[in-house]
């Protein structure tokens, strides 16, 4: 099941305005969506060097093949999706998105290993979710070896050239990490010496929602330690060739997450930090998902919403060198949120959504303000459920946001999607 990945945002009070409601949930099954332009228009970015590389030959998206198929569309039933979902171009070596496309794969969805093989030209990079970097006792540890998957790894570079970055999620203790330069020290030679022994051509990290949940980010003392150790980080991996291209370096992919409200909160990845790491960092993973739950039950991730995050973070700056580091998050999960008996549900992968589809036969609904499909059933003891789950139209959208900007994306996770997808990208 899909509950297994980790949950990036927290509701706040504003995307409660984008909640599903129900007028009388007892009796009326009658269910209506109420949304509104959440985020507002905050500082520019500035220019700083674009290092991400990628060499894939750029095809006409509106030649991919669902395209050609005329799937691509707002009016959508239930039996077509069931019928067309597995159905995917016979050339999966072409890419329709111009810009990087860095695809999750994770351990306890291994779906996502086979697409990881099977579509390996779509993608720039690919991020399997195998490490932590936790302290122990007055020390540190690297853990997750034992996930990597050295034959996967092997097929993946005779089928193509994407670059192999696992995740390290840093659980370490902050204060003591961060204040101490020999903890520093000992954190940037764990992940050097793990890409030189394993192979990797880099990491993906992840550690400011960390920070953030242990209040660091709130002192500016330690917030400036928070960002020269990624900088430090960055610059210890940009001095290590890799081993099979010796032109090229390790990369840092930085993970972040989109405010948490209207107005930049003191722990919210803001554009001065964007600004700051732009040298350092060779990818921003922004993670534009999970904007409902279940306490507060919607879109996974409302489009204006999307457009908002992004100008906030670039102001005006499309294209820019900075733009081009962005790696706008893309879910290929869903949610099935109760509605009646108490807030419930949670995450689901396509394959969930397609029994639904096909115990329920539901209608499917285009929601125009937010850019999703959902579909509204009742269960076996009579409680009211919202499911939204990508749908070609939604995903196209959003690459053509991405591609507005001048962004790369990032998908998570590509185990948890349909076949189809793919062929988007």
């Amino acid at each position: 099941m899909a509950k297994k990945r980790d949950r990036r945002v927290a509701p706040s009070s504003n995307r409660g305005k984008y909640r599903v409601e129900s007028s009388d949930q007892s009796s009326d099954p009658k269910l209506t969506i109420t949304l509104v332009l959440s985020f507002c228009v905050a500082a520019a970015a500035a220019v700083l060097a674009y290092r991400i590389k990628y060499a894939h030959p750029i095809t006409n998206r509106a030649q991919s093949y669902v395209h050609q198929r005329g799937l691509v569309k707002i009016d959508v039933n239930y039996q077509e999706i069931l019928t067309e979902n597995v159905k995917v171009s016979e050339n999966t070596t072409g890419r329709h998105y111009k810009y990087p496309v860095l695809a999750y794969i994770t351990p306890w969805n291994s779906k996502g290993y086979d697409m990881a093989k099977r579509f390996n030209s779509k993608f720039t990079h690919l991020s399997p979710v195998w490490y932590d970097l936790k302290s122990q006792g007055t020390g540190l540890i690297l853990e997750g070896r034992h996930n990597a998957d050295m034959g996967w790894i092997s097929e993946l570079r005779m089928a193509g050239d994407a670059w192999i970055l696992p995740r390290v999620v840093l659980e370490a203790f902050p204060a003591e990490l961060l204040t101490t330069k020999k903890r520093r020290s000992k954190a940037i030679t764990l992940l050097v010496s793990e890409c030189k022994e394993m192979g990797y051509d880099g990491v993906v990290l992840e550690s400011w929602s960390r920070w953030a949940a242990y209040r660091i980010l709130h002192d500016p003392s330690m917030r400036n330690l928070a960002l020269q150790f990624i900088k430090e980080l960055g610059d210890a991996l940009h001095a290590v060739s890799l081993e099979r291209n010796d032109k090229q370096r390790l990369q840092l992919v930085y993970v972040i997450g989109p405010p948490h409200s209207e107005k930049l909160q003191e722990h919210d990845f803001g554009p001065k930090d964007l600004r700051s790491l732009g040298d350092a960092v060779d990818g921003f993973s922004l993670m534009m998902y999970d904007f409902s739950g279940p306490q507060n039950p919607g879109p996974n991730a409302p489009l204006k919403w999307i457009h908002s995050t992004l100008q906030l973070l670039l102001g005006t700056d499309k294209n820019s060198a900075l733009a081009h580091k962005i790696f706008l998050g893309i879910n290929f999960y869903g949610n099935d949120f109760a509605l009646s008996g108490g807030p419930g549900g949670g995450a689901i992968t396509g394959r969930d959504y397609l029994s639904l589809l096909e115990k329920h036969r539901p209608a499917l609904r285009w929601e125009k303000k937010s850019a999703e499909h959902l579909f509204f059933y009742s269960d076996d003891e009579y409680n009211n459920h919202a499911v939204f789950y990508p749908s070609l139209m939604s995903i196209s959208m959003r690459l053509e946001e991405a591609h507005k900007w001048g962004c790369g994306i990032s998908i998570w996770e590509i185990g948890q999607g349909l076949d189809y997808f793919f062929d988007l990208l």
